[in-house]
């Protein structure tokens, strides 16, 4: 009999509300234990606190799945492929962070565009975030009703257009319009695809992946900067054009794949796409064998949580959001994280550190260019680095070394720019970028990664695509602010034109405040399944089923799972 059979022989349909299955696994067991989980490595002890009573309990209750090897699985292999694929999406946001900066650097930008004034820049960056804001609600729907994939794909097409239409711009009117075609695709992919990451990958690896999703960011960054480090000779339009189209590509890249990554499993459940769901599972995470433990494992917690999370309303609210304690927890990080992602000073320095580099006395197009490019090397190595970390380290010590490196370099950036204003002593200036860069390296640590992972990992299924969004809108709404008051003080004719330390000071004490929310309320949740995860805000509350395993009846000689007992207690 097959896994198939056995689930439908069992009675194992998703519509009980607690399922008992298998036995605790003894510490003999060759492929599973269930004692308590030594953590990978000790964390940081900095801004050590006792860990609450729900993040201890969620963690002893996750298994220990069997390890398994990525590189030696050639399904896996291939899905993890997929995942970059979708990680795209990301280096395409990153990118166009970085091109309203490097464009404003090549004077034929300038030119074409009429020279604009810092606010007129303002709205040039803010129509991208406009954009975002309009697509953003209807993604949620598209997504829960039609699967991940289909904002992908609806995204991705707009982009092409817009990047083309952008690139051939012959007004700045005609420019405005294509950014925000640009931003309103953006969101709809950029929304969905760390979700489907997220519910596609296997559960050992989940956590990694989705943190290098947003860590792209820094490779769209850096491809759009040495890309306009390389065209600023052309002596033509085509210096900022072709930066401009080549945005589209990152777009088409997605496309040409799109059709070939799987759907998520957990999607299809709440589809009751069962057999599709266990297809998935078993050819990625186990190289077809339906009858693989883990396999088995993650359908029975998927589809029985699922079950539970919609037993009561077939869809799910955004008043879900406030009604219980747990949702009310997510719904305050979410927002912060979306707004502390953009209010740390990192946004300022992305968008205008031409302005910048010009306030610390570098002035030459060529100087600002390769520097622009080289912070944008250091940062994506750093983010790189520390998402493969978050199993081990964790998410809640790297976000507050974040956080505390954040302050401590924006405070020395902040000296070191009033110094350089009084006295004009080029070395003092030059101290003032490193400090910027190194405000760069801080925030790269957890904010690049796990603005995104940190997200998608603590909402239950039913809310995921609910609380992207709302995240989204969180990073839009403050993008939006940031583009339009950032350059007001710090342009010519501004009142603090020439002295960019007193924005940083401004920002130095709001991080401060970051560091405080951060320290209460950012919770660990290394360790469980997505599933289990809900354990930590829930509690008992929580709606995550209770599946046990029993390595002898799910490792006999034969490999079926005949011998596995389960019982069902209907509600």
């Amino acid at each position: 009999m097959d896994s198939h059979g056995y689930i439908r022989e069992h009675g194992y349909t998703g519509k009980h509300i607690r399922t008992q299955t298998l036995s605790r696994c003894s510490k003999s067991s060759p492929a599973f234990t269930h004692s308590r989980p030594t953590p990978p490595a000790m964390s940081p002890n900095l801004f050590k606190r006792r860990t609450p009573a729900s993040v201890v309990e969620a963690q002893e209750a996750a298994p220990e799945l069997p390890p398994v090897s990525w590189t030696k699985s050639p399904n896996m292999r291939k899905l993890y492929f997929y995942c970059i694929i979708l990680c795209v999406c990301s280096a395409t946001t990153g990118y166009d962070g970085s091109l309203m900066n490097t464009s404003q650097i090549l004077n034929s930008w300038q030119v074409t565009m009429g020279h604009p004034s810092e606010d007129t820049l303002g709205r040039l960056s803010a129509m991208y975030s406009i954009g975002s804001i309009v697509s953003l609600p209807v993604v949620p729907y598209l997504s829960d009703k039609f699967g991940r994939k289909t904002p992908i794909t609806i995204g991705c097409i707009v982009m092409v257009i817009a990047a083309a239409v952008q690139a051939a711009s012959m007004s700045r009117p005609q420019y405005e319009g294509a950014r925000f075609f640009m931003g309103f695709g953006n969101s709809m992919a950029q929304l969905s695809c760390p979700m489907l990451i997220t519910e596609i990958a296997h559960p050992q690896h989940r956590a990694r992946i989705t943190t290098i999703y947003n860590c792209l960011w820094n490779l769209g960054a850096l491809i759009c900067g040495w890309l306009a480090f390389g065209t600023q000779h052309i002596n033509s339009t085509w210096s900022w054009r072709i930066p401009t189209l080549i945005q589209g590509i990152f777009s088409v890249i997605q496309l040409t794949f799109i059709w070939w990554i799987p759907e998520s499993p957990r999607w299809l459940l709440s589809k009751d796409r069962n057999d599709e769901a266990l297809r998935m599972l078993a050819h990625y995470h186990a190289d077809g064998n339906d009858s693989d433990p883990t396999v088995m494992f993650e359908y029975a917690e998927m589809k029985e949580t699922i079950s539970m999370e919609f037993l009561h309303q077939k869809t799910s609210s955004y008043l879900d959001f406030i009604k219980t304690k747990g949702n009310r927890k997510r719904l305050l990080i979410i927002i912060s994280l979306g707004l502390f992602s953009q209010w740390s000073g990192n946004a300022l320095i992305s968008y205008y550190a031409a302005i910048i580099y010009k306030g610390a006395g570098i002035t030459s197009q060529t100087d600002q260019l390769g520097l622009d490019a080289g912070n944008k090397v250091l940062s994506l190595f750093v983010s790189i680095s520390c998402a493969l970390l978050v199993d081990r380290v964790g998410r809640r010590p790297l976000f507050l070394l974040a956080t505390a490196g954040m302050l401590l370099f924006l405070v020395c950036a902040t000296i070191t720019g009033q110094q350089y204003a009084q006295k004009d002593v080029i070395g003092i200036g030059y101290a003032n970028i490193v400090f910027v860069w190194l405000h760069g390296v801080a925030y790269s640590l957890a904010w690049s990664g796990l603005l995104v992972a940190y997200t998608v990992e603590i909402l239950p299924y039913k809310l995921r695509a609910k609380g992207v969004f709302i995240m989204n809108l969180s990073v839009q709404v403050a993008l939006t602010i940031n583009n339009y008051v950032n350059p007001i003080p710090i342009s010519e004719g501004g009142g603090w034109y020439g002295e960019n330390w007193k924005l940083f000071a401004c920002y130095a004490g709001w991080v401060l405040l970051e560091l405080g929310w951060v320290y209460h309320f950012y919770v660990e949740t290394r360790g469980p399944t997505l599933e289990e995860i809900a354990r930590i805000f829930d509690g008992e509350d929580a709606e995550v089923a209770d599946i046990d395993l029993d390595a002898k009846g799910l490792h006999n000689r034969t490999g079926s799972i005949k011998e596995a007992h389960v019982q069902v207690e209907k509600a």
